[in-house]
């Protein structure tokens, strides 16, 4: 499980262009000019390594050991979807806003997610209701700078801007991790929607128009959970049913709450993105799609069924790892591997998953 052949490795250096070719066609074909700014709110899935640039805390390789071949605090073994998402507008990755070092300059945007976030409580770090108020923070001193420091986002930018905020996940997983029941978890979900609401409206308020909203993914297909679990009941795909469907109705309520705030924000472009089926249909399909063991960790301890244990974590000592090539969905048992966000990213980018049917490079200025 932890060899590595020279020619592998070589073969698959080689060929990871052409499998990037193959499942992203649409930003090789990007007519985008003049990508927009980006600001993103989120947990691990779209932490670019702020949790890294704000707590020092390690992330150790061999995560980003397929495509940035060192670790970058990126929770994979490579790119994540907010990645693939920014290169397919032909714009740059965004850096961590808690990045003070490597000059980072913030003129395509900047993202405030980092790893364990979520809505609730409101004021503990990294809350998506500290990460708005870090983006306020950061609006304000920008436009105070940009008539002496130049080179920074003014006014006009922050309006045309695109938010994109994929938060929830970690509110689900919390809530069940306390032993919380089924029901207890469901009752939570109106005060984290209520959150995620307050996060737009305030971001509306600032002059936003442009939102790009991801629902949260099968929580109950993650290996970490399944291997935590002790009394599983499993669906037909062997994911925990309870935590799936807890997360259904979370996506249920985001859908609704993005269809009602479509309505009253005018002028607002908000756009709701089912990434939960495009998950599902991965692990559902995974052979289909040249995928294998799709509850499986590529990067963890302990060997199938689900190779994860909770105290020798990925990049932790003992870990064991997947060859470079294996297609698996998990590479940590919680996020993804770069190969299966670059097939969720060629789903979002199809429109076939959003609501309304938005393509991705509607927010270019030309």
């Amino acid at each position: 499980m932890l060899s590595h052949s020279l020619s592998h490795f070589f073969f698959f250096f080689l060929l990871l262009p052409l499998l990037s070719l193959l499942f992203l066609p649409h930003p090789v074909l990007c007519q985008c000019k003049r990508p927009p700014v980006i600001f993103n709110f989120g947990d691990s899935n779209s932490d670019t390594g702020g949790l890294v640039a704000g707590l020092g805390f390690p992330v150790n390789f061999p995560n980003g050991r397929t495509f940035f071949r060192r670790s970058t605090g990126r929770l994979s073994d490579g790119r994540l979807l907010i990645d693939l998402l920014c290169q397919s507008l032909n714009a740059g990755f965004l850096s961590p806003y808690l990045d003070s070092l490597g000059g980072p300059k913030f003129t395509n945007g900047a993202n405030f997610a980092v790893v364990g976030s979520s809505t609730l409580p409101r004021y503990v770090p990294f809350s998506l209701n500290i990460q708005i108020m870090q983006f306020l923070r950061f609006k304000a001193r920008s436009i105070e700078l940009v008539t002496t420091a130049g080179n920074m986002i003014d006014d006009e930018a922050f309006r045309n801007a695109l938010y994109m905020i994929d938060m929830g996940q970690n509110d689900l997983a919390d809530s069940f991790s306390k032993n919380f029941s089924y029901a207890q978890v469901v009752k939570r979900i109106p005060s984290v929607l209520r959150e995620i609401q307050n996060a737009v409206k305030t971001l509306y308020n600032e002059g936003g128009r442009n939102f790009w909203i991801h629902n949260t993914g099968p929580l109950g297909c993650l290996p970490q959970k399944l291997s935590l679990v002790q009394d599983k009941d499993l669906d037909s795909c062997g994911c925990l049913s309870a935590y799936n469907s807890a997360a259904k109705l979370f996506n249920e309520g985001l859908r609704r709450l993005c269809l009602e705030m479509r309505s009253e924000m005018k002028g607002a472009n908000i756009v709701y993105v089912d990434v939960y089926a495009i998950k599902y249909d991965l692990v559902a399909n995974s052979t289909k799609y040249g995928f294998s063991n799709p509850l499986m960790a590529c990067c963890g301890y302990g060997g199938a069924p689900y190779n994860y244990n909770i105290k020798v974590t990925c990049g932790q000592p003992g870990y064991q790892v997947c060859d470079e090539g294996s297609k698996l969905v998990s590479w940590d048992g919680i996020h993804y591997t770069e190969a299966a966000n670059t097939f969720v990213a060629s789903k979002v980018l199809s429109t076939a998953y959003s609501t309304p049917r938005t393509s991705f490079d509607f927010f270019c200025s030309g």
